[in-house]
């Protein structure tokens, strides 16, 4: 390990196209001169050349040396916008102390990683009894540290640990990750959203000023920023050059691109804390969840291909196949019957499905939404030989047996709740926060509240072959401290994910309500949307998956009309839009006919025989096109791709659309058929190409991608599926 102090080194971190620069010269707080490009192997004169070819000049009416970013900006050091550090030590008389930091060492303990360490000093003055000779000693009030981390994808993680050396307590209020931008970055990219209709894409201009997107949940929200992105203008997915962060908690959050008047612009993520919730007595620290920022001259394409190699890496990440799972909450709802089920298990096993997941309903009680949560007994009047019979008959169809879970929540109408309502969380001496769908909030920072959901659902997880849980979460907090909450859950799932390791755990939070690195680092799956409309569900997946790779995002087929929407839909779609993410089936089999049960048996093989590419693939999409919209998804060895071709709105002209096919390999050939969703795509009559009525075409990776090929006309809500292989020679 590197450790110096007072170093004059400029550190160079190069990774999968990517360098990040680190002026660590002086005693001052290093700055970041370059996140962007790999610059190549330079000489540590070069690097010199490099940060002194960046000093900023003395502008007028400014502080009197040239103003300098540091990677915690400090208004002490001149820097107007939003600050990377900010709390204040009990003093008397309330008076006002800003931090000035300064390193106190490096460390470079990776080639790829380096630790800084920053201290905040006050001078103490002490007269000597001899000689009345007055001298001063310097005291560190508070300890910094600061890492950088470049992943082999080029994905940068920054987080920082804090620690209180004063004798006061120290409040903190902020403690962020700050990143800098060039001037080049012109424009914005983030999200907003609502229940059934999550990732919502929003851009505007970067203009002087603050774009500041703070969650107040307790939970990312269906209206989370989810990820911040500045780039080039006009960026696409295809083109353009973008940085991006996204901040890996669960919890509240404060997203933002800065532009101050000196001309500089930042990337920023935080923690967002309540006033009074990260309080430190001497010697206490606290350390904020990971950052993770990426940058890419390929468009928001690049930016995918990082952040996915990242999730792949995860230790979570889920290394079997992904089955195909029934859900039977649009089945049933809350009307459990064992002999509904039953049937429900048989046509299940035989359209092809892979794992059954019971949800909602089966507790005691549970006939609504107002009661039970907390218990989590089985009803015995509805199970009156408990779930055994159910997970025995999954099981012997070769299932899977999953189960939906709220561990977070309780109900009044609860045996908790009325054994021990102390458990309800809520800020202290204050009522009951409003109830949010008849439910509230376990206080999961009580141990003895914690332990008790652990041990309830181990007892399950122990009597019954569950190989799967289904987490919900349907509320915001509105009270409590959320980041203790936060804690609370992620070390809930640990424990039970390190006693039953081969249980699977997917997140869920009214849908798309927590989806993040945080709880990514922890379950195999997330629920992007509660809506199993495709129409709308198309776009959720499209955006949700610019972070996270396919794999992990919940996708399924829902019946006609969508319960969320009320809108009717294709068989054909419905299945093509399914194929995109981990399939499913959300839809009472029982009230289905025996074509489309044939339907949905041809979709599973198809989807078999497609996921092992879909769930590691290379994500694509087309730039400039309005409908139809082209998402691909293409090999490591570029030797096979799947495509969607998808229509949302009625053409705006009579005539068969061209699409490209971008991503694939130009030196090679490839053979494009359609693929069998199970159901045939509604088209406009005499639209089809000749090549799709011979059923396939051949071309080279480079006439796909620069010419492209004639696709039918296709009637709005409409989509078909292309599969792209390499052709080899004889």
């Amino acid at each position: 390990m590197l450790s110096t102090n007072n170093t004059n080194d400029v550190i160079h971190l190069r990774a999968a196209g990517t360098s990040l620069v680190l002026d660590t010269r002086g005693t001052g707080v290093p700055s970041i001169p370059h996140w962007g490009g790999d610059l190549g192997e330079l000489s540590p004169q070069q690097l010199s050349d490099l940060v002194r070819s960046r000093e900023r000049a003395i502008g007028p009416s400014s502080i009197d040396e040239p103003l300098r970013l540091g990677i915690v900006p400090l208004l002490a050091e001149g820097w107007t916008g939003i600050p990377g550090l900010e709390g204040r030590h009990d003093t008397e008389g309330g008076r006002v102390r800003r931090p000035m930091l300064r390193t106190e060492s490096i460390d470079r303990p990776a080639p790829n990683r380096v630790v800084v360490t920053l201290v905040d000093v006050t001078t103490s003055s002490s007269v000597s009894q001899s000689d009345d000779a007055t001298s001063s000693t310097d005291v560190v009030t508070l300890r910094l540290v600061v890492e950088f981390e470049l992943s082999p994808s080029g994905v940068l993680r920054s987080r920082s640990r804090i620690t209180n050396a004063a004798p006061q307590a120290l409040e903190l209020s902020m403690l962020a990750t700050t990143l800098p931008l060039p001037p080049i970055a012109q424009e914005r990219l983030d999200f907003a959203g609502s229940w059934a209709a999550e990732r919502a894409p929003q851009r505007s201009t970067i203009d002087y000023g603050t774009w500041l997107r703070e969650s107040r949940r307790g939970r990312r929200g269906h209206d989370d920023s989810y990820l911040t992105v500045a780039g080039t203008p006009n960026f696409g997915f295809r083109h353009g050059e973008v940085w991006a962060i996204h901040l890996g908690t669960s919890g509240d959050t404060r997203m933002w691109v800065d532009r101050t008047a000196d001309g500089i612009t930042t990337l920023g993520a935080a923690e967002l804390f309540a006033p009074g919730e990260v309080r430190l007595a001497t010697d206490e620290s606290y350390e904020t969840p990971w950052a993770y920022a990426a940058w890419s001259n390929t468009g928001l394409d690049g930016l995918s291909e990082r952040f996915h190699a990242w999730f792949r890496a995860l230790p979570a990440h889920p290394t079997t196949p992904r089955p195909l799972t029934l859900n039977t909450w649009e089945a049933v709802y809350f009307d459990h019957t064992v002999e509904q089920l039953s049937r429900l298990v048989e046509l299940a096993a035989d359209v092809g499905v892979e794992r059954f997941v019971l949800d909602d309903g089966w507790m005691t009680g549970r006939s609504d939404d107002a009661r039970a949560l907390g218990d989590w007994r089985v009803d015995p009047v509805t199970w009156p030989q408990g779930l055994t019979p159910l997970v025995e008959q999954v099981t012997s169809a070769g299932m899977q047996f999953g189960l939906w879970v709220e561990p977070e929540m309780v109900s009044l109408d609860s045996e908790l709740a009325r054994e021990h309502p102390e458990w309800i969380l809520r800020d202290d001496d204050r009522p009951l926060p409003k109830s949010w769908r008849n439910q509230y909030v376990l206080d999961l920072d009580i141990p003895a509240a914690r332990h008790y959901v652990r041990d309830a659902i181990a007892a399950l997880l122990d009597e019954y072959a569950i190989s799967y849980l289904k987490w919900d979460m349907n509320r915001d907090l509105l009270g409590g401290s959320v980041l203790r909450h936060v804690q609370a859950t992620y070390l809930l799932m640990d424990e039970l994910r390190e006693r039953f390791p081969h249980v699977e755990i997917e997140s869920c939070a009214s849908g798309g309500a927590r989806v993040d690195a945080g709880v990514l680092e922890r379950v195999q799956r997330v629920w992007p949307s509660d809506t199993n409309d495709a129409h709308d569900r198309f776009s959720i997946m499209r955006w949700t998956n610019l972070l996270v790779p396919f794999e992990y995002l919940g996708s399924h087929v829902g019946s006609s009309p969508a319960h969320t929407s009320g809108r009717s839909l294709s068989l054909s779609f419905r299945l093509a839009t399914a194929l995109m993410g981990h399939s499913g089936i959300e839809w009472d089999l029982t009230a289905t006919s025996a074509e489309e049960r044939e339907a949905l048996r041809t979709w599973a093989g198809t989807y078999r025989s497609l996921r092992k590419l879909i769930h590691s693939g290379r994500v694509v999409r087309g730039d400039g096109e309005d409908d139809p919209i082209v998402t691909g998804i293409i090999a490591a060895d570029s030797a096979d791709a799947v495509y969607w071709i998808t229509c949302l709105a009625t053409p705006s002209d009579s005539v068969r659309p061209t699409r490209r096919l971008p991503g694939l390999d130009p030196h090679l050939s490839y053979r494009v058929a359609p693929v069998d969703v199970g159901a045939p795509a509604e088209t406009y009559p005499g639209t089809a190409p000749a090549w799709w009525v011979d059923g396939e075409i051949t071309l080279p990776g480079a006439v796909l991608d620069a010419v492209g090929i004639d696709v039918p006309l296709l009637h709005p809500d409409e989509a078909i599926v292309l599969r792209v292989t390499k052709i080899t020679p004889r």
